[in-house]
């Protein structure tokens, strides 16, 4: 049997492939795996915010092209980067086992106090209102490109921070350049933040996939995503959803601001069976309290 697995040519995105391409090398010594990476439209534009130039759906485009047709059997992504509609046809066959899911901030190499009369740099608007949240007056200016190229501007002295997803910085050995972890309660990380997801095509039986499968991060992973879901399947609006399992409960905290940019937070628990809906009624609840403020 031979698989050939699809990825963003970025190096952590490869990191991420060979990452379950070890697993299941270890499970099924027999299969032969390919690693088929390739550069999305997300990766080329890169002058441009996201939400300029077309949202999460540019770093999946190409992938979902090869993956319909057949040049690839399975594609690996970075759960925080999938659209919140997933074609019928290319369903998501597992959910990994989550790395750290906190934002951090990064500081120029040899600095050790935040340098705030510069820019810090993040491309994300959820970010930028958290960081201005707990630190009113602070500049946040868009940065885009690879860890590597971020990295490189800000020991440019382009910026006095950067603001990153842990996750990427670990996978890739970089945990060193980290100076401060935010706390959830802090920055409330991005739906999916630390999870890989896998892709196949609907007409597969993906039974190799168990060894990957982590069922309570597939809980909390469709929770957060129907959070985002839930504000509507185009909404570009700065959200955040982070779930956590205790037992056979589940807890969802969600975040949305409006057009205005103020910010509504708020948690909901319930059974784990319900997570999906619990997120979704959260994210109705906090859209209305958005549109009608003065309640």
């Amino acid at each position: 049997m031979k698989l050939r697995i699809g990825s963003r040519d970025s190096r952590l995105a490869v990191v991420q492939t060979e990452t379950i391409m070890s697993a299941l090398q270890a499970a099924y010594p027999d299969i032969t795996l390919e690693l088929v990476a390739m550069k999305t439209t997300g990766d080329k534009i890169l002058d441009r915010t996201l939400e300029e130039i077309g949202g999460k759906g540019l770093f999946v485009r190409e992938l979902d092209a090869a993956l319909r047709e057949g040049r690839v059997d399975l594609t690996v992504h970075s759960c925080k980067d999938l659209p919140t509609e997933i074609p019928t046809d290319l369903p998501i066959a597992a959910f990994t086992g989550r790395e750290d899911p906190r934002d951090v901030l990064v500081l120029p190499l040899g600095v050790a106090e935040w340098d705030r009369s510069l820019p810090t740099g993040s491309a994300s608007p959820r970010r930028r209102l958290q960081l201005q949240r707990i630190s009113p007056g602070l500049r946040v200016a868009p940065v885009r490109g690879n860890i590597q190229t971020r990295l490189r501007k800000l020991d440019e002295g382009m910026y006095g921070g950067l603001v990153l997803a842990a996750a990427g910085l670990k996978r890739l050995g970089l945990s060193d350049r980290i100076s401060r972890y935010f706390s959830p309660e802090e920055l409330l990380p991005a739906a999916g933040q630390g999870i890989l997801a896998v892709q196949c095509r609907a007409d597969m039986d993906p039974w190799f996939l168990d060894c990957v499968r982590d069922p309570e991060v597939e809980a909390c992973a469709r929770a957060e995503r129907a959070f985002t879901a839930a504000l509507g399947g185009g909404c570009s609006a700065p959200a955040a959803a982070y779930a956590v399992v205790d037992g056979e409960q589940i807890t969802i905290t969600g975040m949305y601001a409006d057009d205005q940019e103020r910010i509504y937070q708020s948690a909901v628990s319930g059974p784990l069976t319900e997570g999906e809906a619990l997120a979704a009624a959260l994210a109705k609840r906090l859209k209305e309290d958005a549109e009608c403020p003065e309640k």
